[in-house]
């Protein structure tokens, strides 16, 4: 046996040399692979902040839109999004959380929960664009007008599968003793899941809903179907509301210059935003 041993880790054995170059192979692959995605990641932060960061000031947080030639910023737009994200997370959090319940703590048996699962996974690769029809649809051409209310719920719709997926998960991977020894001392299933499962879970399922959040802090297309846009400062949820994702849609394509500045700030923003998220999801909840 140890004859055999030393002979196959021989790096003189064919079988050792043809499986060394293989490997190494694909660990060249890999890492051009890595530093092709990396290059692409630098290459659109390094533009956002070159165009972007010099268009960041007070005015910008400070100021409405304004109109062409003439100086604002961005308070409409920033307090819209935050607006009708924190509508959207609100409404969608706990019906995602519910489901993924659900499915991770009673739906062992019976064909419902594999069904969910899948229109779940299908709902979360659907194209936002779809979504923003949908409310428009059932919303917008029925009531008339475009209104912050739509935004929110086209929004809504966009994080539930995320949280269902992430709280399923996470459910999934606590220790059916856990839920045992509860059973055993005469803990009924309701206190299981809210005091056990959940606190087992609960980083896991915060960092969901982080990611979820993250995920429609930048979503255009269902937005210009459901709330479009307002030049003007307004926090009324039942009329055309602003949102930085509209307004980097139309800035950027206009032909003046100081809106294209504008742009270009909403856009460091947003990404200053998903980022600090997703590194707060990453970071905070690692070891909890």
């Amino acid at each position: 046996m140890q004859n055999t041993t030393t002979s196959v880790l021989n790096p003189d054995n064919p079988l050792y040399k043809r499986r060394n170059r293989f490997n190494r192979l694909m660990l060249t692959l890999s890492t051009v692979a890595l530093v092709f995605g990396l290059f692409w990641l630098f290459w659109i932060i390094i533009t956002l902040l070159v165009k972007g960061a010099s268009a960041l000031s007070f005015t910008l947080l400070t100021q409405p839109t304004p109109p062409p030639g003439v100086e604002g910023g961005l308070l409409n737009a920033i307090l819209g999004s935050f607006m009708m994200a924190g509508m959207g997370t609100l409404i969608g959090t706990p019906i995602g959380i519910l489901a993924g319940t659900y499915l991770a703590e009673f739906g062992q048996r019976g064909w419902l929960a594999p069904a969910t699962r899948f229109l779940n996974d299908v709902l979360l690769s659907a194209p936002s664009i779809v979504i923003g029809l949908f409310i428009y649809a059932i919303h917008v051409a029925q009531f008339g007008h475009y209104s912050g209310w739509a935004g929110s719920l086209a929004l809504a719709i966009l994080v539930i599968p995320v949280v269902v997926r992430s709280t399923d998960n996470m459910l999934q991977l606590v220790p059916n003793s856990l839920r045992e020894a509860a059973a055993a001392l005469g803990c009924p299933q309701w206190r299981i899941v809210m005091f056990i499962s959940y606190r087992a879970a609960r980083s896991g399922i915060i960092t969901g809903v982080l990611l979820a959040v993250a995920r429609i802090s930048g979503e255009t297309a269902p937005l210009l179907f459901t709330a479009l846009n307002n030049q003007f400062m307004s926090l009324n949820m039942n009329g055309p509301l602003a949102n930085l994702p509209v307004v980097i849609f139309q800035y950027a394509a206009s032909p003046f210059e100081d809106w294209n500045r504008l742009a270009w700030a909403g856009a460091v923003l947003i990404t200053l935003f998903v980022l600090g998220i997703n590194i707060l999801a990453r970071t905070l909840f690692r070891n909890k």
